[in-house]
């Protein structure tokens, strides 16, 4: 694996959901769910329709939220506390993870699409609080997520932090396209062997972050 690749990043761009966890935990399935019955609520309409709608919006928006935003003009941050306010419980400390993370040189941050408050939550129940040097969400992007370039822009410009030869770590294999064309390192976390956004693709961030420090 081109673990050599990720030595010289003088940086670490890390998602949370799925990426900071494995998506065997399932958390999404709960965000989905509530997902889909905050747009029911929001739209009057049937579950069925409302899960359609959820999923449409994430293809064509990057987010459900943006798509609710931008099409029914919908306010964000009742939507960002209600979808995020889900049982952790399946979570527990990754002791592996967090000394791979803390091995690595240069500025550590968390970017989700989610909410800054969702982060800290999850960064406690895995044992990764204080890791990092900041931590930013959707809101801290103008509510305009990834993978729009924008977004990304957005989140470096207020942390300071310059992407090309930094390092991104994400699930969601869109969200590495605009960090790629920034000149970043781009980590796929995916049971594939590659894509066409990713430099190199991991199902064990833990094992690969240990091979990038161990020299």
């Amino acid at each position: 694996m081109p673990h050599h690749l990720f030595r010289s990043a003088h940086a670490w761009v890390f998602d949370l959901d799925n990426t900071l966890y494995p998506a065997s935990a399932r958390l999404f399935d709960q965000i989905e769910a509530k997902m889909t019955a905050y747009v029911s609520r929001l739209l009057s309409v049937e579950p069925a329709e409302a899960d359609r709608l959820r999923a449409e919006y994430w293809r064509a928006h990057g987010t459900t939220l943006a798509g609710l935003m931008r099409v029914h003009g919908a306010d964000p941050e009742p939507y960002l506390d209600d979808v995020h306010d889900i049982d952790l419980s399946g979570l527990s400390p990754d002791a592996a993870l967090a000394a791979a993370i803390a091995a690595l040189p240069g500025r550590k941050i968390v970017y989700t699409n989610g909410s800054r408050g969702h982060a800290d939550r999850v960064l406690a129940a895995r044992g990764l609080t204080g890791l990092f040097d900041a931590r930013y969400g959707v809101e801290d992007a103008g509510y305009v997520p990834k993978p729009d370039m924008a977004a990304f822009r957005s989140v470096f410009a207020k942390d300071g932090l310059a992407p090309a030869g930094a390092a991104m770590v994400e699930d969601d294999h869109r969200n590495l396209a605009a960090p790629r064309a920034m000149g970043m390192r781009t980590l796929w976390i995916t049971e594939e062997q590659e894509g066409e956004h990713a430099d190199a693709a991991t199902d064990d961030l833990s094992a690969f972050l240990q091979m990038v420090t161990r020299g």
